[in-house]
């Protein structure tokens, strides 16, 4: 896509979008953390004999986050499982610091502001960056884990946003491409000085993957790791039936879903260009960025949510964002090309599809 500025969309899709994506911006974290637990994490009709789990919220990685546990080791000791859910939130904390853009002390921070120079980083800043390459490769640049330089000048969540002026996007674009990070060992470079990581795209399902992992590790077999978009279930639940999770319909507020999956020890990522968006001048712009033109993507979708095993949320977290930049058609294609990834597509007409094998329950 290579538009250089955003269509104005049909008045009947923007009177839509802005009335439904009206209100707080910044809303208060307990309402959120209500929403979140009675939206996203659907688990249908139980019954009186269903295990009560052990939940745990916090906010991190800029989005409120829930974690579940219901059984661990054979039962449910919910002094214990409190303890498993603090060493996880630990881990996110320690991922957190390594990755983010935003933390001065990061290695991504470090490798942004090392002017060229090579850093030395651990092996989970190394493990995402590998990645980010990958997935640049293979959407020929569309995911660019260089597009710093451009992301750094959209504020999603200003009270008043703005949009950047041309001429600085045009610039910050020549210093997106992801061919330009060097690695040797642990160390990375930039050869361009003024490049900038930015793992927004993929972060956040390597960590949901080490969190999962960790629970795993401590005896956990049944749970829910919920990162605010990011979502994986470790076996089912104790009963033997799976989790079924909600998938929210866009601009909503979180308030409806349009339908459901069953997973059991899977994965689910929804990338949606709702949840950070602000409108001017009747235009809509989302924080999906596209590495191209700087510009929000021109895009058919509202919303891409893809399953795979569990393990995989870091890959369905980059993939979901190349679905999404891509369209419908185009999008579909390229999922249908992958192995063992399934879909559910909303597009901006709100109409439902979903490709062959997916575990759908409209709602």
């Amino acid at each position: 896509m290579r538009p250089s500025d955003i269509s104005t969309r049909s008045t009947d899709c923007c009177s839509r979008r802005s009335s439904r994506a009206r209100g707080k911006r910044l809303r208060l974290l307990s309402a959120a953390l209500i929403i979140m637990l009675t939206i996203i994490t659907q688990t249908g009709c139980s019954s009186s004999q269903e295990v009560e789990p052990v939940s745990k919220e916090g906010f991190y990685l800029d989005t409120v986050c829930t974690i579940s546990v219901y059984e661990q080791d054979g039962a449910l000791d919910r002094e214990k499982a409190e303890t498993t859910i603090d060493k996880a939130y630990e881990r996110c904390r320690e991922l957190e610091k390594a990755l983010s853009r935003t933390i001065p002390s990061s290695d991504v921070s470090r490798i942004n502001a090392a002017g060229g120079a090579w850093t030395e980083v651990g092996d989970d800043a190394l493990a995402v960056i590998k990645a980010g390459i990958h997935y640049g490769e293979i959407s020929d640049g569309a995911f660019d884990i260089t597009i710093g330089p451009v992301s750094s000048l959209w504020d999603f969540e200003a009270q008043d946003p703005v949009v950047p002026a041309a001429s600085d996007i045009e610039e910050a674009l020549t210093h997106v491409d992801y061919r330009q990070i060097q690695i040797d060992g642990s160390r990375v470079r930039l050869t361009d000085p003024e490049a900038a990581l930015d793992l927004g795209g993929i972060a956040k399902g390597y960590i949901a993957d080490e969190l999962a992992d960790l629970l795993e590790e401590e005896g956990v077999t049944s749970a829910v790791v919920n990162l605010g978009g990011n979502i994986v279930t470790i076996g089912a639940k104790p009963d033997g039936t799976p989790f079924r999770i909600g998938i929210e319909r866009p601009f909503t507020d979180r308030s409806e879903i349009v339908g459901s999956t069953a997973l059991e020890n899977e994965t689910i990522v929804t990338s949606g260009i709702y949840e950070r968006q602000f409108e001017k001048d009747g235009k809509l712009y989302h924080h999906v960025l596209d590495s191209e033109t700087g510009y929000p993507a021109d895009t058919d979708l509202e919303a891409v949510s893809l399953v795979a095993a569990r393990g995989r949320s870091m890959d369905i977290d980059a993939m979901s964002t190349i679905t999404l930049m891509k369209g419908k058609e185009a999008g579909k294609a390229f999922i249908e090309a992958q192995d063992g990834i399934e879909a559910v597509f909303i597009d901006d007409e709100d109409r439902t599809t979903m490709t062959d094998d997916m575990d759908y329950e409209a709602q």
